[in-house]
């Protein structure tokens, strides 16, 4: 199509501006105002110089900072095994295999590190080795997907032009395999060092009391000290650091990146006995990994020090283990909260990121502006985020801290750039010769997109508010910050019965914990089913 069809397809600018206004006035208050509320209170009152003279700060980010590369370089080693599986090899079960590993990065921080405390022996379960193994269960998914994406369109010729010059298959991965993956092992690394280095829920669940990340001490000096310009200095630290580092992976994959002509998806069926037993021990073993947690937390909530039980369950009755005696948590009262937190965030992300992505596809230049600035949250810590709410909305008139509904506003902020990303390539996928049929036959332009347009987006919608559903319910940065005693969500609840003693606080935390997976679950099916479906259209 012409430029000039391209144009009578476009809505009209009023209506391009009418359906960006919502999201963008939503960005500027709740996001960029914050932002640099948080900004401009912690350069004023010099509170970056003074904590960074405190002992305990430069503790809390060498901590930060080396778990994060450990956990990084672990995740690498053991995500590169089963990546290279799905990238090289069609199996039964390759499908089932890869959706159990992605499966287990969509569940909530709390929930794996829920599944990390039932599998792992005592001795280690509450200390770095348990944060580092939480670490690659959680992020092993993105190992699979990014280097997994590149490594099956290798051209396989490579290999085996060095097979053919004597090179053995460790060779052959040292010298032409791992350099050609280099652009997508420093962009993975890179996606794996931001995840760990803001880990806030895997901390809080798994890490040993007094175990503090950047994340950790942020929230503890906002929320327990209330050192607001304390709290406010960390997180211009830790944006810093992330942007350095971001910064030097980005110059290091550019000048890794090499021009290759990939070749197109070929993977083959395993021919010998030994590649069979082989792909069986790799994909048995991978699904153990990120299967056995999960089943072995379901077990723990019917555990009790003397055999099966179900007072796990039967005793989320509103916190009380016994009569008289309460323990601060009430189970229901949360999932209560949880819940009507989630509806709310899920009608305004689905509402806020439904229009930004009318007005994406509608827009080009403007779009990608907005594009941008709605991806602006997922750079930034949610505990970062809740802080800047918090920091913001203390003062008359606009004194909201109280207010039950700033606690959805900071979960649908975060949840809002996935909805974007769920229903912009929908919209786009859209043949526009449809809109240009209706405006042959006389309607006009708006007229045209709207009923051309409007009628196929329920469906991506539909997958949107199954995504946005799934991430209000596991939110835990933005809420700890953000929630006030009494609305405490499942996450929060999960974090403390299992941060408690007793049998039966925490088989009440791993009950909560597999009711907040399985219903995550259900939520992610009714995204995927969306997504598919708008796919077949």
């Amino acid at each position: 199509m012409d430029r000039a069809g391209a144009r009578v397809n476009r809505p009209p600018a009023w209506l391009v501006a009418a359906l960006a206004a919502v999201p963008t006035t939503a960005l500027a208050l709740f996001y960029l105002w914050p932002l640099g509320t948080l900004f401009t209170e912690t350069l004023g009152a010099d509170a970056v110089a003074d904590t960074l003279r405190r002992a305990t700060t430069r503790e809390v980010l060498w901590f930060t900072f080396w778990q994060a590369v450990a956990s990084t370089g672990a995740t690498l080693v053991v995500g590169l095994i089963p990546a290279w599986l799905v990238a090289r090899y069609e199996f039964r079960g390759r499908g089932s295999l890869l959706g159990a590993v992605t499966a287990v990065f969509v569940l909530p921080t709390v929930v794996v590190g829920g599944a990390v405390l039932a599998v792992l022996p005592a001795s280690i379960e509450r200390s770095t080795c348990a944060i580092i193994v939480a670490h690659v269960l959680f992020n092993i998914a993105v190992v699979v997907r990014l280097v997994g994406a590149l490594w099956e369109r290798l051209p396989t010729d490579l290999s085996a032009a060095a097979a053919t010059l004597g090179a053995g298959p460790l060779d052959t991965m040292r010298h032409v395999t791992l350099p050609l993956l280099r652009p997508a092992l420093l962009a993975t690394a890179s996606a794996v060092f931001v995840l760990t280095f803001t880990s806030f829920g895997v901390i809080r669940v798994v890490g040993a009391p007094g175990t503090r990340t950047i994340e950790v001490e942020v929230w503890r000096r906002a929320t327990q000290l209330g050192d607001i310009p304390g709290a406010s200095a960390l997180t211009i630290v830790q944006l810093l650091v992330l942007g350095l580092v971001l910064a030097a992976t980005g110059l290091l994959q550019r000048r890794w990146t090499t021009s290759l002509d990939l070749a197109p998806t070929h993977r083959r069926r395993p021919r010998t006995r030994r590649e069979r037993s082989l792909v069986t021990a790799i994909g048995l073993t991978t699904a153990a990994v990120v299967i056995v947690p999960i089943a072995a937390m379901v077990i723990a909530s019917f555990s009790s020090p003397t055999g099966w039980t179900t007072a796990g369950w039967t005793d989320l009755d509103g916190g009380e283990i016994r009569p008289g005696l309460r323990v601060g948590i009430d189970p229901v009262a949360a999932v209560t909260a949880s819940l009507r937190f989630a509806a709310w965030a899920t009608l305004f992300a689905v509402l806020i990121g439904g229009l930004a992505s009318l007005a994406i596809t509608a827009a080009q230049r403007a779009g990608r502006l907005l594009d941008i600035g709605l991806t602006l949250p997922i750079a930034t810590s949610a505990v970062t985020i809740g802080l800047g709410l918090l920091i913001t909305f203390d003062t008359p008139p606009v004194d909201w801290r109280a207010e039950w509904w700033l606690v959805p506003v900071g979960q649908a902020l975060v949840a809002v750039p996935f909805v974007v990303r769920a229903i912009v390539p929908s919209l786009r996928a859209i043949d526009p010769q449809l809109r240009a049929a209706a405006s042959t036959l006389g309607a006009a332009p708006s007229r045209a997109w709207r009923e051309v347009v409007l009628p196929m987006a329920w469906r991506p919608l539909l997958a949107a508010a199954g995504l946005a559903g799934a991430i209000s319910l596991g939110e835990f940065g933005a809420t700890s910050m953000l929630s006030r005693s009494g609305n405490e969500t499942l996450p929060i609840a999960i974090e403390r019965l299992l941060g408690r003693t007793g049998a039966t606080l925490q088989a009440q935390g791993y009950a909560l914990a597999s009711i907040l997976a399985l219903v995550t679950g259900l939520l992610m099916i009714i995204a995927e089913r969306g997504t598919g479906r708008t796919g077949e259209r």
